[in-house]
């Protein structure tokens, strides 16, 4: 290991060198990339992920010189792989530029997957809103390069933060432009009752009965199969509770459903939320009387 870092550290004081003396315009710059290049992989052999990014900063920085975008962006991956080991911060400033990068050369695909990789490391840091920010711009560019299924995905994660973060309207929308967009396709039809239950959860937290039953109508409309469903069925249930603000009975329809088919934390986390509120109400109903 050390010795590894020895040799990164000779590798790099030359490509300084490099940079500091006279050359012909450019073939200075290929040679400390060269060298750069040599020290960054030394210092990933030691393991030493601080000393490897900010070479392959430099790096980045070399390849921008000669005008070469796409390998500088390359650099900055690199670096920000590296820096992920130890600093999700600076991983997220490398992966930032190179996502500049891939967008400044139009190659579309890279920006939105690493738009999307962004999006996982602020999520991972509970970042929700710079999250949901990156995850729309993935989706975006891989929609404008006709990539639906990654596209979708990245929706679904915004939808999911949305409404994690209280923007019930925005995670509603996206659910069921999905599910309509889902409908028709014989591969993604399967999934569309996921989204329906997803977009009811949703709009059982704003706490309104009357837009819930309008929604489940809609979604019967959308999809004719859907009121034979145990989607259905639970949300239907859990209207009638939230209407008669009755929180054993909701507690009950709950458990009926998860019996079959595990909640997963984020609904757990939504419906936890109407529960909550049907128990305020209720309070709220014994202190009047």
């Amino acid at each position: 290991m050390a010795d590894q870092t020895a040799k990164g550290e000779e590798f790099e004081k030359k490509a300084e060198k490099k940079l500091a003396g006279w050359g012909i315009f450019g073939s200075k710059y290929d040679d400390a990339a060269e060298l750069f290049d040599k020290a960054a992989n030394c210092f990933k052999l030691a393991k030493n992920w601080d000393r490897a990014g900010s070479v392959y900063i430099k790096l980045a920085n070399c390849h921008l010189k000669l005008d070469s975008k796409h390998e500088a962006a390359s650099a900055y991956v690199d670096a920000a792989n590296c820096y992920k080991k130890i600093s999700v911060q600076d991983a997220s400033q490398s992966l930032s530029q190179a996502v500049k990068l891939f967008l400044e050369i139009g190659r579309l695909n890279m920006a939105a997957r690493y738009c999307k990789e962004l999006g996982e490391l602020n999520e991972q840091e509970q970042n929700l809103e710079k999250a949901m920010d990156y995850f729309e711009q993935a989706a975006d560019l891989f929609q404008s390069e006709e990539v639906t299924t990654s596209a979708n995905q990245c929706k679904q994660k915004v939808a999911q933060f949305a409404a994690q973060l209280e923007q019930y309207p925005k995670a509603i929308e996206i659910y069921e432009a999905i599910a309509r967009h889902s409908i028709n396709n014989t591969l993604l039809k399967y999934g569309v009752k996921g989204l329906l239950l997803n977009a009811g959860i949703c709009q059982l937290c704003k706490n309104d009965v009357v837009a819930v039953t309008n929604a489940l109508e809609r979604y019967q409309e959308l999809d004719p199969t859907f009121s034979g469903t145990r989607e259905y069925k639970l949300l239907a249930d859990l209207a009638d509770s939230m209407d008669e603000g009755d929180v054993v009975k909701f507690t009950n329809a709950l458990q009926e459903y998860d019996s079959m088919t595990r909640l997963d934390p984020w609904k757990t986390t939504l419906l936890l939320r109407v529960k909550n509120a049907i128990k305020a109400k209720e309070e709220e109903d014994d202190d009047l009387t």
